[in-house]
């Protein structure tokens, strides 16, 4: 099929979204679909075998696109509407996968032009944007009104987690929907000379890794580090990821909780030299307070071999349990004592990690993502067969 697929967001970077459409993109023209797609002007150049990416016009005095709804988002977005309709109005298009918000820029171009398209749901807009913006929950309805036609209008959902297809189906029971969860990223070799950098840290070492965006939980997990610390003074935090200014807001939180020199923030370090991080790690951890989706970081958590603290709520439940992660309450004192119970227990602490790394093996493989990806374009093929038979 020859795809056009919109990703309303910076490309390439080293975070959830554009790493889970690279990997999509790649596997649909490994397999001869046809693919371009059409992202934001900014973003990392980076070569996929059979894929053409196209970018906006770079709107004026926007830069540095944060993850999740945002001003500067909002004017991106207007500015691939147009793009995106002129794109389509090419004729070279068989169909449009639309990633996210792109998804109603899809809907008025099946409306104009009859193109079809899939709608990639990586998050329930409505409930984002009123968790990153409470003032804005009287739009929430409307927002979900939106989302619930572009699902009705779509030939097809491709939903990265149970919740996300279960709100799905509750705007259309009879929707076509393929769930397809995120993979682990530590089979991807490392690009260049290996890493090199050791953490060459006294005492165990509990890990973040992602971005510091106030969903991510990073001030409770401070709050819990700050608790559990006072049984446990030789434990140290390690924070990778997070622009300059978010490292800088939590350094300063950490010097106010008393944690200099015990809570490490590295900033980015390259996504492909993940593993060599983690293997530096005792304890990883996942303190989201908000969301629907689950965090990319826990397929690559799980294959690990470390063990795993998270929040006990749907963005992590629904792939994670009692077997093979430790879940606590999304409040300091509850993350204290699951990081004091893995801190005084080894064999705890190997028996999760063995049942993580067999979990992601049997359910959240590459394999797995590449044949559910590719039986839902093969079921869209032949549907349209049959209409034009």
């Amino acid at each position: 099929m020859r795809i056009l697929l919109l990703a309303p967001h910076p490309f390439f970077q080293e975070r959830g979204t554009p790493i889970a459409v690279r990997l999509l993109a790649n596997v649909l023209a490994a397999e001869g679909h046809q693919v371009e797609m059409l992202c934001y002007h900014e973003g990392e150049e980076i070569q996929m075998l059979g894929v053409a990416v196209h970018r906006i016009q770079p709107p004026p005095w926007v830069k540095n696109v944060p993850p999740g709804p945002s001003w500067q988002k909002i004017v991106c977005d207007i500015y691939m509407l147009p793009a995106a309709l002129k794109l389509a109005r090419s004729g070279r298009f068989d169909l449009v996968h639309a990633v996210e918000e792109s998804a109603f820029m899809a809907r008025w171009i099946k409306r104009r032009l009859g193109l079809p398209y899939v709608y990639d749901m990586d998050s329930c807009l409505s409930q984002q944007i009123v968790d990153k913006y409470p003032a804005a929950r009287p739009l929430a309805g409307l927002i979900a009104r939106l989302e619930g036609g572009a699902v009705r209008s779509s030939d097809g959902v491709v939903a990265v987690c149970k919740a996300l297809e279960e709100v799905a189906l509750g705007h259309d029971a009879s929707a076509q929907v393929c769930r397809l969860e995120d993979v682990s990223l530590l089979d991807e070799a490392p690009q260049g000379d290996p890493p090199t950098e050791q953490l060459g840290l006294a005492g165990p070492v509990i890990m973040y890794v992602g971005n510091l965006e106030s969903y991510q939980g990073i001030d409770l997990l401070l709050d819990g580090f700050a608790l559990a610390s006072g049984q446990y003074p030789e434990a140290q935090l390690v924070v990778i990821g997070g622009s300059p200014v978010d490292v800088a807001k939590y350094q300063g939180k950490a010097r106010s909780l008393g944690l200099e020199g015990r809570a490490h923030f590295l900033g980015p370090r390259p996504q492909a030299n993940l593993a060599h991080y983690l293997a530096q790690a005792d304890i990883l951890v996942s303190p989201r307070i908000q969301g629907q989706n689950t965090p990319m970081k826990i397929y690559s958590y799980l294959d690990s071999g470390r063990p795993l603290l998270a929040t006990r709520l749907a963005t992590h439940t629904q792939v994670l349990d009692d077997e093979i992660a430790v879940l606590t309450e999304p409040d300091p004192r509850d993350l204290a004592r699951g990081l004091s119970e893995l801190l005084s227990n080894p064999d705890l602490r190997q028996r999760l990690a063995q049942a993580a790394k067999q979990r992601v093996a049997e359910q959240y493989s590459f394999a797995a993502f590449r044949r559910k990806l590719l039986d839902f374009y093969q079921d869209l093929e032949a549907r349209y067969a049959g209409a034009s038979s």
